[in-house]
């Protein structure tokens, strides 16, 4: 397993639908072990493939105890509004976070890396990661969301020069472990160059 690196905010990939996955082979399955090594290493809640380059509907979460993966997802949402649950944030726009109006209660059905039928659901912040990595496979990023003052202040913030420090900054810091891995010996296992939701904007 090998630390991947994440696209950041500007990088055409997170903009970019992915595309359905269709070969349920060793590679996807390298894929969401990397993926989900990488995620870990950046203590993040989720983390969807474009955001480490690669254009296919996948993503990992790990969430209050629940952790897996889920390959071309299909979200369904429900309940009440969260409110103003918790901070959303993104590791791909790291430094910031914002309260976004998401459903208490959201289900994705798709496959597992072996191409097997599974189903994820979940309420609070569970359902909130959730809606955040299927819009990363829309090539949509939780900024989208944001309304009103909320958003002329996220894109004030993207768009100042002292962004560009945070995102540079955060970059040299996650390089640290780029393709480190949890093999015996500490021997990385491959290179990778191939990043979502954290709370509070980590």
């Amino acid at each position: 397993m090998t630390v991947l690196s994440i696209r950041m905010i500007g990088d055409p990939i997170l903009r970019t639908p992915a595309a359905e996955v269709t070969d349920f082979g060793p590679e996807l399955a390298r894929l969401i072990e990397d993926m989900t090594e990488t995620m870990i290493d950046v203590q993040g809640a989720g983390l969807a493939a474009p955001q480490v380059g690669i254009g296919l509907r996948v993503f990992t979460y790990r969430v209050d105890g629940s952790e897996g993966h889920v390959v071309n997802p299909v979200l369904e949402t429900g309940g009440g509004s969260q409110g103003e649950f918790d901070v959303e944030g993104c590791l791909s726009v790291p430094g910031l976070g914002s309260f976004v109006d998401r459903t208490d209660w959201a289900r994705v059905t798709g496959k597992d890396a072996s191409g097997q039928e599974i189903a994820v659901e979940g309420t609070g912040m569970l359902a909130r990661a959730l809606q955040h990595e299927t819009d990363h496979l829309r090539g949509r990023l939780y900024i989208d969301r944001l309304e009103g003052e909320d958003r002329r202040n996220a894109l004030k913030a993207i768009r100042s020069a002292d962004y560009n420090r945070v995102t540079s900054r955060t970059a040299a810091e996650r390089s640290r472990t780029l393709g480190s891995s949890f093999t015996p010996g500490g021997v990385p296992s491959g290179g990778g160059s191939a990043g979502t939701f954290g709370r509070n904007g980590r």
